[in-house]
């Protein structure tokens, strides 16, 4: 959207403000230039100080453009910064005035906060906002001293929104269809940036021939490159990429299949010690390196299926965050599936997390505790809209509501969204596209709200490990 212009279209072309002009045009009305008028009003070449007092806001029906008046400029948005997010900290304006206009003043919330400067065609002001709190405030423009204004705009000064998408590369291949599909969320949205949580076991299965696991490689950074998305790591413990390690894959307990899983996909992450879970994310370092994939430093298990010494092993391991805290009411399609223990194991796991829930610091003894330190140094962002797999379009925008209800946000949020490249059918696109529809509504770079994409590593900079 840009900034907010207010027209004006002027009948006449503006008269010269120089000092000299000025004189002749009131020369008529002052003995001599500089000095003040029989009336006690300003001289031509010098300007009253400003009112202390605040001018009166237009009349209702009244507009910048009923009075000769044009502003450029202003937004209707104004973030907060953070380490991650440069602050929009200046009110900047331009204002067009009939030509009889001399000066141009501004308050804000009620606060006189400046003078603008004339620039030969346009009055024009910066003024500093980093002070303001977040919430709603309100600026005043008034000319030549009167008591009423001729501008009132009212404007948001708040914290961000991020919204995260995330994706999690659950089997060991992912047909071209779905890659196909993934590239279009990117064209019919410019902005988003994608958290990719691949597999190591793409690289470890036999049924992916090397060509293929390559190209699969090279796919997601080309992403990464042209987009600015994450590569992140997801780890179902496949045995055959376990039983690259010298620890012994599981097949129990599986969260999926009463009798356990052979192939070691659905077995519990958290089942494996802290330890050998160690082992395990240091294989991936290898893996990814030798793919040229990067560190990876964002993760989520899966099933969402981690515990405290599983964030440990992480922390021990470069990783800044983590994304398996699951929002497990959304995944009532599990609920009652005979055999299957999802549903349970996540509602006793991550009990507290709902659809609101945000960014925390575990303590060191309770995954859903957070605390100062010491606690876990590792970002637990809350999955609070999981993935398309359980939620329809509507069920993720009322999420994406729930978080931000409109106004200005006291602190950053998150929502979290995704979904999974096997299985991401033009049904499951055309759901996430309609959620990221209703998300682009609302961009801080359109100037119509406070959302910001972000990746899963990058929120660690927003949300910074608290210090001893």
């Amino acid at each position: 959207m840009g900034h907010r212009v207010f027209p004006y279209n002027p009948s006449r072309r503006r008269v010269s403000r120089c000092p000299l002009c000025a004189c002749v045009l009131l020369a008529i009305f002052a003995s001599a230039c500089g000095s003040d008028s029989d009336a006690g009003g300003p001289s031509a070449t010098e300007q009253p100080p400003p009112s202390t007092a605040a001018p009166t806001p237009p009349g209702k029906g009244d507009s910048p453009e009923s009075f000769g008046y044009a502003l450029e400029g202003p937004r209707a948005w104004y973030l907060i910064g953070n380490p991650l997010t440069p602050g929009q900290d200046t009110f900047d304006v331009a204002v067009s005035t009939p030509e009889d206009v001399w000066y141009v003043d501004l308050w804000l919330d009620g606060d006189y906060a400046a003078r603008l400067d004339y620039d030969g065609s346009r009055f024009i002001g910066s003024v500093g906002i980093e002070g303001l709190a977040p919430g709603e405030h309100k600026a005043l423009f008034a000319a030549d001293g009167s008591e009423t204004a001729f501008a009132e705009l009212s404007f948001q000064r708040s914290h961000p929104l991020y919204v995260f998408v995330s994706n999690d590369w659950d089997d060991s291949d992912n047909p071209d269809a779905t890659l196909r599909r993934q590239e279009q969320l990117h064209e019919l949205h410019p902005e988003l940036k994608l958290t990719h949580f691949v597999g190591p076991y793409t690289f470890t299965d036999s049924a992916v021939p090397a060509s293929r696991a390559d190209y699969l490689a090279g796919w997601v950074k080309g992403l990464r490159d042209q987009f600015g998305d994450e590569i992140g790591l997801h780890i179902h413990p496949y045995c055959n990429f376990v039983d690259t390690t010298s620890v012994t894959c599981r097949t129990e307990p599986s969260f999926a299949e009463s009798q356990g899983d052979a192939t070691g996909y659905t077995v519990v992450v958290g089942s494996y010690t802290r330890d050998e879970f160690g082992t395990l994310l240091r294989a991936a370092d290898e893996i990814f390196d030798a793919h040229g994939l990067g560190k990876p430093t964002g993760f989520r298990a899966g099933g969402w299926t981690s515990e405290i010494h599983t964030l440990e092993a992480l922390a021990e391991n470069g990783f800044v965050a983590d994304a398996s805290g699951a929002n497990w009411r959304r995944m009532e399609e599990w609920k009652d599936v005979a055999g299957t223990t999802l549903y349970a194991w996540n509602q006793e796991h991550w009990i507290t997390i709902d659809d609101t829930s945000q960014p925390y610091y575990p303590s060191l003894s309770d995954i859903l505790e957070s605390a100062p330190p010491p606690n876990v140094p590792v970002l637990e962002v809350p999955d609070n809209g999981l993935l398309v797999d359980y939620v329809r379009t509507d069920e993720m925008i009322d999420i994406f509501t729930a978080n931000w209800p409109g106004g200005a946000l006291d602190s950053p949020r998150v929502y979290s969204i995704g979904y999974h490249p096997p299985n991401f059918s033009e049904s499951f696109k055309s759901r996430i596209d309609g959620a990221l529809n209703h998300v682009d509504a609302f961009l801080a770079s359109d100037d119509r709200g406070p959302v910001v994409y972000a990746t899963l590593s990058d929120l660690a900079q927003v949300w910074p490990p608290p210090q001893l």
